[in-house]
């Protein structure tokens, strides 16, 4: 008999893990470019982006169901003899499991990435885990019957035209999978989208306001240029625009919602006012862009205080809002933008997006995965 991990569908394996990189590659440039133009209008990055989450989701939920049926027929009491089959498996040395591999296997087992972290942590964790496993999943079996009585289904796969039947026992096994496996994409998905997005917005905006993206290390310009994230003394910002020298702005972005305010406070405190560069001094100003605030926040009071602003980027016209901003902190910016009303700076942005290189901020991204 085989292994348990060549029953997996190969195309499969490329969607368990890929990164922001691979993702561009995959979407290409013009998706991309209209993803971060509708960010500049104000629209959720969340939504936009929860379409893709959700193919990818359901690809490998169809994957993983054409495996567990391939894995029913090719082993005998398969639902009573999974754990040992898997954990043989990911522990295993000589299989050589590639990363990819062993992550699907133990979705089988009904276990993500955080949770073999936090819930088995070692060896004799993974034990008592299985030992868990199989108890609750016997137990839950019989209450879900008692509540929805007996269920048989019958499923055929088009290779071999087999008929496999399914009950509670068996069900349950390939449900706990495809949780575990929902829940590991949208985690991953999560984090990769707003590492990606959040370089391409900074870099885009700061660009369309009219800086010049540069290497930090380069200290021979020092008018209207910007750079991607910096940490000096544990505090990072994503992004530095230094207008002139003496005058620059730290910017912090997140993809942060209602439900997070403490993410927020935590940014408004981070960046202290003075940024040593080249041997000269600056004065900087913090700014923070964040999806929405809550009605109640004390987010905005706390950034005021500090001599700070925060810019919601559910706002139509954040950008418009942004140029006013550095516009008031500091008089001798001037940008086209700041001469035209606010319902005609979004077809400007529409023009001045088709200008912005995106591919100048890939390193950015690809440093800080």
């Amino acid at each position: 008999m085989g292994t348990f991990k060549n029953l997996i569908p190969k195309d499969s394996l490329n969607l368990v893990n890929y990164s922001g990189k691979e993702l561009i590659d995959r979407l290409g440039g013009d998706i991309i470019s209209n993803v971060v133009l509708s960010v500049l209008r104000g629209d959720n990055l969340r939504n936009l982006t929860e379409g893709l989450t959700q193919r990818r989701i359901l690809l490998m939920n169809a994957s993983l169901i054409v495996t567990y049926l391939k894995a029913l027929q090719s082993y005998d009491d398969l639902v009573e003899n999974i754990n040992e089959i898997i954990a043989g498996e990911v522990q295993n040395k000589r299989l050589k499991l590639s990363k990819a591999e062993k992550q699907y296997l133990f979705w089988f087992l009904g276990l993500t990435g955080k949770s073999i972290q936090n819930v088995v942590r070692d060896s004799g964790g993974f034990s008592s885990y299985l030992s868990s496993l199989d108890r609750n999943l016997s137990q839950i079996a019989d209450d879900v019957e008692k509540i929805y009585g007996r269920l048989d289904i019958q499923a055929t796969l088009p290779d071999n035209g087999i008929h496999q039947m399914m009950n509670w026992p068996s069900l349950l096994r390939c449900m706990l999978a495809l949780g575990a496996q929902t829940l590991s994409i949208r985690g991953s998905e999560k984090s990769m989208y707003g590492k990606l997005f959040e370089k391409f917005v900074l870099g885009s905006v700061l660009t369309i306001l009219g800086g010049t993206y540069i290497n930090r290390e380069d200290t021979t310009k020092n008018i209207m240029v910007f750079w991607l994230s910096e940490r000096q003394e544990k505090r990072e910002s994503d992004a530095t625009l230094l207008l002139r020298p003496g005058a620059g702005i730290r910017f912090d972005i997140g993809f942060i919602g209602k439900g997070n305010p403490e993410i927020s406070l935590d940014k408004v405190t981070r960046f202290e006012r003075i940024m040593e560069r080249g041997g000269l001094t600056h004065n900087t100003t913090t700014i923070i862009l964040i999806d929405t605030l809550g009605d109640n926040s004390r987010t905005e009071s706390m950034a005021r205080n500090i001599g700070g602003y925060i810019v919601q980027m559910s706002g139509t016209y954040w950008v418009y809002e942004l140029a006013s901003i550095i516009k008031k902190e500091f008089p001798f910016y001037n940008h086209p933008i700041l001469s035209l009303k606010k319902e005609q700076s979004l077809a400007y942005l529409g023009k001045a997006m088709q200008k912005v290189d995106l591919s100048l901020f890939l390193s950015a991204i690809v440093e800080n995965e």
